[in-house]
């Protein structure tokens, strides 16, 4: 089955009654080009450094605009939406960045949660402890949709490759990885790790993500991109601004992709044994 997918590239300000209405447009416009799937990148409802800033947009997950504006384009255009992920207050004072997925009668199919927390310290002096702020999920997530099986990841996740090989293990066709990165890892590793984790497990990948400087300050890398099982890029969008990037997905080659290379089946059990020196200056056994 040949079905057409997009993924849209937004950068998101502090405000998500604006952010909602670019959302809208975006969407109504891939929809017009005959995409059946859509995907938002990470934040798509606001992103915003400031912690106080951001507690005072947040809203529960069924008060959020995103959420409600995502559930009316589902059902009013016949497609799948996926909110690549916004910030959801939850009961227990912290927030979730998680993703939504819409079907075509606007009911939720399902919604997953950002499982590692990008806490890290780079060498141009940003600094980011999500883990400060976000509760980190600990549910890997799949969609069994009429044109595909399709995974869930969320942005710094690309980095963590055994979350991908169980997805595909298990069957997804399609992963999607929607995202906010940053320009400088953006620069170095972006392309490259969606392409491998395509490879190695002989998937789609579709990233979403933030394109530019925001309004809190934050600058993100862009190049939001769609790849086919077999590691080729099928689009792809600039560094900065908005963009709508469609592909036309056969699942038929993800098959085709597992029969060339059968690495998912091929695996083996294996213990790991350290060596040193012994004594008398070899190697032990």
């Amino acid at each position: 089955m040949t079905v057409t997918i997009a993924a849209l590239q937004m950068c998101s300000g502090t405000d998500p009654v604006r952010n909602v209405e670019t959302m809208r447009r975006l969407v109504r416009e891939a929809a017009a080009k005959g995409a059946v799937y859509v995907q938002t990148p990470e934040m798509t409802g606001a992103l915003q450094r400031d912690r106080a800033g951001l507690r005072a947009i947040l809203r529960g997950e069924d008060d959020d605009l995103v959420v409600a504006a995502a559930a009316e384009l589902a059902s009013e255009l016949g497609i799948h939406v996926h909110v690549g992920s916004t910030a959801i207050a939850l009961a227990d004072g912290k927030v979730a960045n998680r993703g939504f997925l819409f079907g075509p009668d606007g009911a939720k199919i399902c919604s997953y949660d950002k499982i590692h927390m990008f806490d890290v310290d780079l060498d141009n002096g940003e600094s980011w402890r999500e883990s400060a702020v976000y509760s980190p999920g600990a549910v890997a997530r799949m969609a069994d949709l009429p044109f595909a099986k399709l995974g869930f990841a969320i942005c710094y996740d690309v980095r963590f490759p055994e979350l991908f090989k169980t997805q595909a293990q298990a069957g997804a066709e399609i992963i999607s990885v929607p995202a906010a990165f940053t320009r400088q890892t953006g620069e170095a590793h972006w392309e490259i790790l969606l392409r491998a984790r395509a490879i190695e497990n002989g998937v789609y990948i579709i990233a979403a993500a933030q394109a530019g400087v925001h309004e809190d300050g934050r600058e993100t890398f862009g190049h939001s991109i769609i790849i086919d099982p077999w590691g080729r890029v099928l689009a792809s969008a600039g560094g900065t601004g908005e963009a709508v990037i469609l592909a036309d997905v056969d699942i038929a080659a993800v098959k085709a992709a597992h029969d060339k290379i059968p690495n998912l089946r091929n695996g083996r059990a294996f213990t790991l044994d350290l060596s040193s020196p012994s004594a008398k200056g070899g190697v032990a056994a």
